[in-house]
């Protein structure tokens, strides 16, 4: 049915937001099919980059699955990095880096984090409290490698701090060692 209503698009005049619906909804169709090798030949087929540019940010902001919300912050940082303001920008990173962290959690633990995807360093600190130190290895090495030569608003110094942090709290006893009496 997207397929016919944009070849209906080709023939006759539509409207600029009814196109960048129908566009969206068939994009967000594909991404949660899964099917993302279909989702990048349509945003390829769009001729006009500022459709191709609101169709990706209003997709990115219905909150789509997990390797969807992925897609979609590569795609905008790849193809319209230029065209994003910088707070936007940073927010979108920030995206892609709490997804790509995500994408390293067991599968089954993903849903517990899902809510932190675009707040990486909050989903670090919440691996941390709930003693997921494995977990936590593999988000810091994954982000330690995103981070190089970016700038989102955190950095490495920022994630160093935090793991010593709660290293320095790891160490906090909270009681007094008793002496023993002969």
């Amino acid at each position: 049915d997207y397929e016919l209503c944009e070849e209906w698009g080709h023939l006759y005049p539509v409207p600029r937001e009814d196109l960048i619906n129908l566009h969206r909804e068939h994009l967000l169709h594909l991404l949660e099919m899964g099917d993302m090798e279909k989702a990048l030949q349509l945003l390829q087929r769009i001729g006009d980059p500022g459709i191709c540019l609101a169709i990706s940010e209003q997709s990115l902001d219905q909150h789509p699955s997990l390797a969807a919300s992925h897609f979609l912050a590569d795609y905008l940082t790849g193809h319209f990095y230029a065209n994003l303001t910088t707070a936007r920008r940073n927010e979108i990173q920030a995206l892609y880096m709490g997804s790509k962290v995500l994408l390293t959690l067991p599968e089954l633990s993903r849903v517990n984090y899902f809510h932190l995807s675009c707040r990486p360093l909050l989903m670090l600190e919440q691996l941390l409290m709930n003693m997921k130190v494995d977990w936590v290895a593999v988000a810091v090495q994954t982000l330690h490698q995103l981070l190089a030569g970016q700038e989102i608003g955190f950095t490495v110094e920022d994630i160093d701090n935090l793991l010593s942090k709660y290293a320095e709290k790891a160490l906090n006893f909270p009681f007094a060692l008793k002496e023993k009496r002969s």
